[in-house]
This record gives structure tokens, C-alpha cells and sequence, in this order.
């Protein structure tokens, strides 16, 4: 199918923006802010428009959530819904804003945590280059009766970037809760407490074990069987 050309000033400017990004740009390649500018010279707030698409879909990324990207470049990540058909403009009903007050709330509730990454706001990521800024966002979540929900959640601007498409399933995730043992389920539910999860020693030790070059990972696997050995 032909898509329309970007230049058609008949169109709005946030459509025209996204048919420049797939007609000059492509999926995975870097713009700048002054490319934009120049392809779009009698539009004022081309850059709102770009970031308007985030809302349909479309994955951009900037250098906060990119550490590769200068300040002023942008990457099309993947293309979202097609805006410049009619309809498929119009920004979701979930999409409403927030006030400052309940935007507080859903970071309380989160203990001031992205939920994905757990990376606490304006903490260093592990590149030591940039520094967290937490969001909320939306995620869908499927309801046990296969309705859908869309509930708030804390997210870091990069586990944030180009999520808009996650989803969960609770009946899934409630399914598996009962197929936990009970000394598993015990166990399960503390770290929900507690908010993380303790390690066991044995998992502690698998986490060191696989950092191990391949000499020394034969050690430890030789020293567990001439203990197993000796237990028999």
C-alpha cells in the first residue's frame, strides 16, 4: 500500500511527521532536532508532534533513555499505529493526565521504584553516564474475565521507552500463585512484604558460579561430586 507523502500539507502535522520518519528516517536510524526543523520549516512545534506519536505506539529514543544518542539526536526506534488514516489519530481514552497529587500517589505505592528495572529516582544507572528519572505510566493489564484495565504504574524513562504496547496477564500470574507449594507461597509472600526478593545461598552461589572462567566452574562441579561421592 502507498502511503502518502509527507509533504502534503493537507494533512496534519503529526501524521506528516510520522510519514517522515518511514519515508527519510527508517526504523532504527538517528535524526536530529535541526533535520527535523529543516524537513518541516512552517510547522512551530514539530518536536511536540514527534512526541505526540509516543502516544500512538511509535518508539523514539533520546539520549535519556539512550546513552549512544547526543543530546540533540533522536532514534525511530519502530513505528506504531497509522496516524494519517482517519480514526487512528486520536489519542487513547487512557491517556488522560494526571495531577500532581495522584502522580505522589502512584510513587508512594510504588516505594519510589520503577517497577521494571528497580532503579530509584536520580540514581545512577550502571554506565555511571546518566541518572534516573522516574514516570507513570499505564499498563494494560488483562483481567481474570478477559476484560481489559489500564492501571498506573512507576517506570523509569528508559524501561519507559516505547512500553506503551506491554501488557500483562492476571489471570495468568493468578493461576501460577496456586500451583505454588505451600512453603512456596510462604516464601513468595514475604518478598511481596518486603517489597524484593533475599536470595538463597544456593542462588547466590549460582550467581558467582557463572562468573567463573571455565577452569575454575570445573573446580566447584569437581569438588560437588567428590562430596556427593562421599555422601553415598
Amino acid at each position: 500500500m502507498t502511503l502518502p507523502s509527507w509533504q502534503d500539507k493537507k494533512l496534519g502535522s503529526m501524521s506528516r511527521a510520522a510519514l517522515w520518519l518511514l519515508d527519510v528516517v527508517g526504523e532504527g536510524n538517528v535524526f536530529t532536532k535541526a533535520q527535523l526543523r529543516a524537513a518541516f520549516p512552517d510547522v512551530a512545534q514539530i518536536d511536540r508532534r514527534i512526541r505526540d506519536l509516543r502516544d500512538h505506539g511509535w518508539r523514539i529514543g533520546t539520549s535519556r533513555d539512550d546513552v549512544t544518542l547526543k543530546q540533540q539526536e533522536q532514534r525511530f526506534v519502530v513505528r506504531g499505529a497509522d496516524v494519517w488514516v482517519p480514526g487512528k489519530s486520536k489519542a487513547p481514552k487512557h491517556k488522560n493526565s494526571l495531577t500532581t497529587a495522584q502522580r505522589q500517589k502512584v510513587f508512594q505505592a510504588d516505594n519510589h521504584l520503577c517497577r521494571s528495572c528497580g532503579i530509584a529516582t536520580g540514581e545512577a544507572y550502571e554506565d555511571g553516564i546518566t541518572q534516573s528519572v522516574l514516570n507513570v505510566a499505564r499498563r494494560k493489564v488483562v483481567l481474570p474475565d478477559g476484560e481489559a484495565d489500564y492501571q498506573f504504574i512507576t517506570e523509569c524513562s528508559r524501561c519507559g521507552a516505547g512500553s506503551t504496547d506491554r501488557e500483562v496477564d492476571l489471570g495468568v500470574i493468578l493461576d501460577l500463585t496456586e500451583s505454588l507449594a505451600p512453603m512456596e507461597r510462604q516464601i513468595f509472600l514475604a518478598w511481596i512484604e518486603a517489597d524484593r526478593r533475599s536470595l538463597s545461598p544456593m542462588e547466590k552461589m549460582w550467581g558467582i558460579y557463572r562468573t567463573l572462567p571455565e577452569e575454575s566452574r570445573k573446580a566447584v562441579a569437581d569438588a560437588l561430586r567428590d562430596m556427593d561421592d562421599q555422601d553415598n
